[in-house]
């Protein structure tokens, strides 16, 4: 019986600290879009070289498409 003097107060931090967290991810913006990634994932990137367009340092020779001399 001790132990719930331990176990409540612990649950209740819990609780809050999970409510904290929720409402800093709706601040965030982390549920506007919950539909667009998976449309993505669907897209067809015409792209020659598997090369994304958000991927920093991006060039053609690193995709091996124009030959070194």
């Amino acid at each position: 019986m001790d132990i719930l003097y331990l176990l409540v107060p612990l649950s209740l931090v819990f609780v809050f600290l999970i409510g904290l967290l929720f409402r800093w991810s709706l601040a965030a913006g982390q549920f506007d879009d919950l539909e667009g990634p998976a449309h993505r994932i669907l897209m067809d990137d015409d792209r020659a070289g598997g090369e994304r367009a958000d991927k920093p340092g991006g060039s053609p020779c690193a995709a091996g498409r124009i030959e070194q001399p």
